[in-house]
């Protein structure tokens, strides 16, 4: 199948509903490596005591670098085809999760992590590759599909790699990391068809481009912005949950933090509904809804910091929000420009990932001198930034 058959209904396609699961597992399998370093913290504190205080850059390194890679690398999705571009970063990432596997300092590991930021942004060819096969009346659905096994990446990274770690240490997680990208390869060359590219931009006037995107689209301001705010939420509370639970009353290791992937799994099952209830009603609404949810979780994390249930409940909360906003968000951006999909995109994420990053950095920083109930008040203020963004465009077009 090509590219060219994307005016086909997608529920009615079943080649098309294989190649979206396809580009789910590609997301999913490629944004996992930005995050199984999260439950580790603990394993890398023990394997580097002269550096202990220094792992929290870790994360935060991770994400910034896949920042860069969404600004640098995800553009080329629409100068080139995107099946080649995937098995190219595919490849890079394999050498750099075998640096990190067999790195015998901390700032080895730091510089293998970045690597693995900026060629982790596969999964944002993914997601654009989705958009362009699907015909409008579908698109919310499609981005959602291959969204869902994104966000499953995302959530089920921690407890494998939790997994992992605890039966065979933390440096054989990356290992195994190599095994499943060198597997999805091979299914990636036999499967995945070719892509059209949209543009005949020199690489420097693509990124320029990306410029005159957002100087243009004030939709695309606004959300990017507050993606960038509630992932800085999300980040934060992913980034110190594994230090929480090493210490009293808890005294869990990484297996159990990373367990509690599976309970923010349930983010990953609303991804399709929101994309759907997006394509019927509109985005703004189940944005708004996403934040107030994300400020409940925060609410209920400042009082769960010896309760294993209230946690719990806090990641159901917190996932299903970021979540939601999140498949709305760019389902409102890609009917922008369809013929600047994956800048926009890239424009978006990059925002996205610098707020993770900086939500990383800001639970490093604060978990040492506040504690939970710190982390938790830095959580809210990032659900208030987002809503007052949110907000504050909704109150301006209603004046134009």
């Amino acid at each position: 199948m090509s590219t060219s058959n994307a005016s086909a209904p997608a529920s009615a396609d079943p080649s098309l509903r294989g190649l979206l699961l396809l580009l789910a597992t590609i997301a999913g399998v490629a944004v996992a490596n930005i995050y199984y370093n999260q439950p580790l913290l603990d394993n890398f504190r023990q394997s580097f005591p002269a550096s202990a205080s220094w792992v929290g850059v870790v994360p935060a390194v991770t994400q910034l670098g896949y920042a860069a890679g969404m600004l640098l690398l995800a553009p080329l999705g629409d100068r080139f085809d995107r099946r080649a571009l995937i098995l190219l970063q595919t490849a890079g990432m394999c050498i750099a999760l075998v640096v990190a596997a067999a790195a015998p300092a901390l700032p080895i590991l730091v510089a293998a992590s970045l690597a693995i930021g900026v060629l982790a942004t596969i999964a944002q060819q993914a997601v654009p590759f989705a958009a362009e096969l699907a015909p409008p009346s579908q698109r919310g659905h499609a981005v959602g599909t291959v969204m869902s096994g994104l966000l499953l990446g995302i959530l089920l990274a921690r407890t494998a790699a939790g997994f992992v770690a605890e039966y065979f240490g933390w440096r054989a997680v990356f290992a195994v990391s190599v095994l499943a990208l060198l597997a999805l390869a091979v299914v990636i060359v036999l499967r995945l068809p070719k892509s059209k590219p949209t543009s005949t931009l020199s690489y420097g006037k693509l990124l320029v481009s990306m410029w005159h995107l957002v100087v243009e689209h004030r939709a695309l301001r606004e959300a990017s912005l507050t993606g960038a705010a509630l992932f800085a939420g999300f980040s934060i509370f992913w980034s110190v949950l594994a230090l929480l639970l090493a210490g009293p009353p808890f005294h869990l290791g990484p297996q159990a933090a990373g367990l509690f992937g599976i309970v923010g799994a349930a983010g990953a099952l609303a991804a399709p509904l929101a994309g759907k209830f997006a394509d019927r009603r509109g985005p703004r609404a189940i944005i708004t809804l996403s934040i107030v949810l994300v400020a409940i979780s925060f609410v209920v994390f400042g009082f769960s910091a010896k309760s294993i249930a209230g946690l719990v409940i806090g990641v159901i909360v917190l996932d299903v929000g970021v979540q939601a906003a999140q498949i709305s968000n760019q389902s409102r951006i890609y009917a922008l420009k369809p013929d600047a999909r994956s800048r926009v995109n890239t424009v978006y994420m990059v925002a996205y990932f610098i707020g993770g990053a900086l939500g990383s950095a800001v639970g490093a920083a604060v978990w040492p001198v506040f504690g939970w109930v710190g982390v938790s008040v830095a959580g809210l203020v990032f659900a208030g930034l987002a809503a007052w963004n949110h907000l504050a465009l909704q109150a301006r077009t209603a004046k134009d």
